[in-house]
């Protein structure tokens, strides 16, 4: 697989699995890894927001690693999330990434602390150059409260070879045409919230991080191709359909109602680890209602 294709389709920020007893369920993580690629999507992404990695101790990340490399035996690659409170872990992480047979390296701002370009530019960029693998940056100002604005990224760009692509999540369509003013075809884009896939896609994106394929891969990857492929019109009916479950991608609770969506489709489980807490109260009763009627109007792809 090309460096350029790897970012390519649908990419899942795979959840992560954990057993009655709060332990990271590696049998079921392969499993479900194995699922996903065999339905055509192109890459696993781990240690996302939705993997619930800051809950995860680095011993733990690192056995997920392992785990997801070992069983994709080198048919899609591993391409996790790097982030830690610290740059020195965050440097770490990255290089025993590398050393695990990851493919590529999905670059975010550090956990909890955010200021300006100058330290949140050394961050990523201790982190870039930490390996030689194909990185990712990803720009979530909702969440991280950091925003690498379109120059900023140029300048990454232009500094390090191996940074070859952009997960854009700031909420802001235009963003991908300001990023493509600047840095022209040198970076893939990426869409990053679910429920701006088709949007994404017209303004030149060309994979999709995705949250609810966790759910529903098949619908997922038939999604990304119909908006590549036929533009807009041909995505709107099963577009329709899904979006009611795509926004539940962008809430504050969106990792419990992921996996409570799993849970329904029979796609794994709404455990979560503390502080979250599954979905309760009127919050659930409306997602419910929400997968229900999916569940009941599934369309065939």
């Amino acid at each position: 697989m090309s460096n350029a294709s790897m970012w390519h389709g649908v990419l899942p920020a795979i959840t992560t699995p954990f057993t009655a007893d709060d332990q990271v369920d590696h049998a079921f993580l392969a499993k479900h890894a194995k699922q996903l690629i065999d339905v055509g999507c192109r890459g696993i992404v781990p240690l996302g927001s939705l993997g619930e990695a800051a809950t995860l101790s680095f011993e733990e990340k690192l056995d997920i690693l392992r785990t997801l490399v070992k069983a994709l035996e080198g048919r899609a690659p591993v391409i996790p999330g790097i982030a830690a409170l610290s740059t020195r872990e965050a440097v770490k992480l990255a290089k025993e990434a590398k050393a695990l047979g990851c493919g590529g390296l999905m670059v975010l701002p550090p956990y909890v602390y955010s200021t300006d370009w100058r330290e949140m530019g050394a961050h990523v960029r201790a982190v870039i150059g930490a390996t030689d693998l194909p990185c990712m940056l990803y720009n979530n100002p909702v969440a991280y409260k950091t925003d690498f604005a379109p120059a900023q990224i140029a300048e990454l760009a232009a500094e390090f070879p191996n940074l070859q692509a952009v997960k854009e999540s700031s909420a802001d369509v235009r963003r991908f045409a300001g990023i493509r003013a600047v840095v022209d075809d040198r970076l893939q884009l990426l869409v990053g919230m679910d429920d701006a896939i088709v949007e994404g896609v017209a303004m030149g994106a060309v994979g999709w991080i995705a949250g609810l394929v966790n759910a529903y891969p098949k619908e997922s990857v038939k999604l990304f191709e119909l908006a590549r492929d036929g533009g807009p019109k041909a995505a709107e009916t099963l577009y329709n359909w899904f979006l009611p479950l795509l926004r539940l991608d962008t809430v504050p609770t969106f990792v419990q109602l992921i996996k409570l969506v799993q849970e329904k489709t029979d796609m794994g489980s709404e455990r979560v680890r503390a502080p979250r807490l599954p979905v309760a109260g009127t919050e659930r009763e409306q997602a419910l209602k929400i997968i229900d009627h999916a569940i009941a109007t599934k369309p065939a792809v």
